[in-house]
């Protein structure tokens, strides 16, 4: 059975999230759709990142086995054609080798979150972004963070219910910019611990807000204790970037 790739962007708004789950519709579920109407059989996707309810992708990477070849012209365009009315769409399909795992080959995953920050709240970006009408200090932001690049024991910002082996994880790169009204977090490491992104987000908004200084952010990564993160970003903001092989 040929293996084939797909890149993937979505609005995870109306979704229960990447993951099939009881009790809602997710992404996987409307692509396993998509896909076993042109497969003639149902095919597992497996996708790179198992984004929460809410977040979005702009790259997200999954596989599918489909049971004959396609030209990944054609194949992209017939998903897309079976996803519809759904805010998800394969941007490329490409076959790939068959030992090619959309989770376990990837080696870099990048992600974005995005703060507007002003009095008004947003019409066009409502749902894609965290809006914050208290003036923050994105400098301020981009200097704390620092102190969580590397490797480090990440208990801090891990959600309860995470299921990664260790704590431990090596964050590549953690950087606060501001551009006019927006103000963008970009991550990068090998793999993330589940809320990481979102908890980083979070604390760093109270250093951003003069509540914390880079050293209180500090201790809290130090103190390995969930307790001690600030209140978790909503997910709107976070958006999957691309995931790297």
């Amino acid at each position: 059975m040929p293996r084939y790739r797909l890149t993937i962007e979505y609005d995870g708004e109306p979704f229960t999230g990447w993951q099939s789950q009881a009790g809602g519709t997710s992404i996987q579920d409307v692509l396993e759709k998509a896909v076993s109407i042109i497969n003639g059989a149902p095919s597992m996707v497996y996708g790179a990142g198992r984004t929460d309810a809410g977040v979005h992708a702009l790259g997200q990477v999954a596989h599918v086995d489909l049971v004959k070849s396609w030209d990944p012209f054609k194949l992209r365009n017939a998903l897309n054609g079976n996803l519809r009315p759904h805010p998800v769409s394969v941007l490329e399909a490409e076959e790939v080798a068959d030992d090619f795992h959309a989770r376990f080959s990837a080696n870099r995953r990048f992600y974005l979150y995005r703060i507007l920050n002003r009095r008004s709240p947003p019409a066009l970006d409502r749902g894609k972004v965290w809006w914050l009408p208290v003036d923050l200090d994105a400098d301020a932001m981009h200097e704390a963070a620092q102190h969580l690049v590397g490797k480090h024991d990440f208990t801090t910002f891990r959600a309860a219910q995470c299921q990664a082996a260790s704590p431990v994880k090596t964050l590549d790169r953690l950087d606060v910019a501001r551009y006019g009204e927006l103000i963008e977090i970009r991550a990068d490491a090998r793999s993330f611990l589940h809320n990481q992104v979102r908890s980083m987000a979070g604390s760093l908004r109270l250093v951003g807000e003069g509540k914390w200084r880079a050293q209180d952010l500090k201790r809290a990564l130090d103190s390995a204790d969930r307790s001690a993160c600030g209140p978790v970003a909503p997910p709107e903001g976070l958006y999957l970037l691309k995931v790297g092989y």
